[in-house]
């Protein structure tokens, strides 16, 4: 059996049988996404461990499913029948941080703000900043190829991994990549890998490219009594040439949550909020926002002269997700529109909860154009579930329209797999499906996500 072979090469303490806690790990954060209980689960402490799993895995035919903090919100990691669970947070060291390559060797568990500690701790920083920063880890990043706040100037997680060790899927251990600035010898598959889900191979480690600690930011906040109005001073910012360092909407049943949860008032204020952020010398960026909002309509407008003020307004953005979860389950889309189509994707939007009377929330990192309309149904109205659905379905349908996709950071796992062959013609589909052929021949790592067969 399975399990048995499992204990025969690795020591007992690594793998996990109880059913109560095989159902802790079973799914990731993804509203309604399918998931089962695994055969089993593995908490490796090195790429042997993973290597001894994977093999067992091809002898036995059964799935492998990678998983990190669990906080994803796509499915992506969530248990398969008679799968193997790979849990790795016991892999969780800072190897290296070489402070005149400006690179980290982590290992996949090693949590994200953990990792920007330390490398603040040598005046360096780690850019890529999701919203789950403080639990979610750098392997689970990597996998979904997360963005976060500071990716409108910064970039999302692919532009800073440099390379990694990879657990193949027929068991073999491999290097891919670099530690030089440069470097274009063969396919990048370092670059393949991030953003896969976990359906192409196993990361141990990776090697991830660091920037200098930059100089404090400068914030900007403007209050907009409609959300459309709101996309359309986001638009202007882009419009002016202005990259700042961050440009983040919250509208108004955010603002309601995180206010009737820790009591800070912003609802009151505004009906939707903008908040941009710029790291360059000077006022005159900072300077560009602020017009820019102030002539798209802002009925307040106004550079933050309060670091605290300021960081209180970005406190309650990263909020507000779990304060909306109060409120009943939280079904999350990804998508990213072209700047010059947010205004028209969140009108859209608007229009598509009034027409299948369903509560949507907005959180935006709009300044690159992504997206994320959160549907909130009460506990077990399954009514209410069925229009969510619906409506999830209606907003990735308007995204291509607009010229978006599906996905920006989360990725596909189970819940966009039908919009991911939306978006792609059939060619392209073909050639993601001789990719994965190739690398994982058994059909074992992570089967069902990303693509339905």
């Amino acid at each position: 059996m399975l399990i048995d072979d499992l204990l025969k090469v690795l020591p007992p303490d690594r793998v996990v049988t109880d059913p109560d806690v095989l159902g802790s790990y079973a799914h990731d954060e993804a509203e309604w996404a399918p998931h089962t209980l695994p055969a089993a689960m593995v908490r490796p402490r090195g790429a042997q461990d993973v290597q001894a799993v994977v093999r067992q895995c091809v002898k036995h035919k059964a799935p492998l499913v990678t998983r990190g903090a669990g906080t994803g919100l796509s499915g992506g990691a969530n248990a398969v029948e008679g799968c193997v669970l790979l849990a790795m947070d016991q892999l969780n060291a800072i190897k290296e941080i070489d402070p005149v390559e400006r690179l980290a060797v982590v290992e996949p568990g090693v949590v994200n703000d953990d990792l920007r500690a330390a490398c603040a701790e040598q005046n360096l920083w780690y850019p890529p900043d999701p919203a789950s920063s403080p639990w979610s880890t750098i392997g689970g990043n990597t996998a979904t190829n997360a963005g976060g706040v500071c990716c409108v100037k910064y970039g999302v997680t692919r532009d800073y991994v440099l390379g990694m060790e990879v657990v193949t899927g027929t068991g073999e251990i491999v290097r891919l990549g670099r530690r030089t600035h440069k470097g274009v010898a063969g396919y990048d598959l370092t670059g393949l890998m991030v953003g896969s889900e976990g359906t192409l191979g196993v990361i141990t480690e990776i090697t991830v490219r660091l920037r200098t600690k930059r100089a404090p930011e400068r914030t900007v906040a403007g209050y907009f009594d409609s959300i459309v109005a709101a996309g359309e001073a986001a638009a202007a910012v882009a419009a002016a040439g202005v990259v700042p360092s961050a440009l983040e909407l919250v509208d108004r049943h955010c603002l309601r949550a995180v206010d009737a949860w820790k009591n800070m008032g912003l609802s009151a204020e505004a009906d939707v909020v903008l908040l941009g952020r710029t790291d360059t010398a000077g006022e005159d960026e900072a300077a560009a926002i602020l017009a820019c909002f102030e002539q798209a309509g802002a009925t307040w407008a106004a550079m933050s002269t309060d670091q605290e003020e300021a960081d209180a307004l970005f406190s309650a953005r990263r909020l507000a997700y779990p304060a909306l979860e109060r409120l009943g389950p939280v079904l999350t889309e990804d998508i990213c529109v072209p700047t010059n189509k947010i205004a028209e994707m969140l009108g859209r939007i608007e229009a598509t909860a009034e027409r299948h009377d369903i509560l949507i929330a907005n959180l935006a990192h709009v300044g690159d154009g992504n997206l994320h309309p959160l549907l909130i149904t009460p506990l077990a109205d399954e009514g209410a579930r069925r229009r969510a659905e619906a409506a999830f379905t209606d907003i990735i349908n308007d995204a291509l329209a607009l010229g978006g996709t599906v996905t920006a950071e989360h990725g596909v796992g189970l819940l966009k797999r039908d919009g991911l062959v939306k978006e792609l013609s059939p060619a392209v589909l073909d050639m993601h499906r001789a990719v994965k052929n190739a690398l994982d021949p058994h059909g074992i790592l992570n089967p069902g996500k990303v693509f339905a067969s």
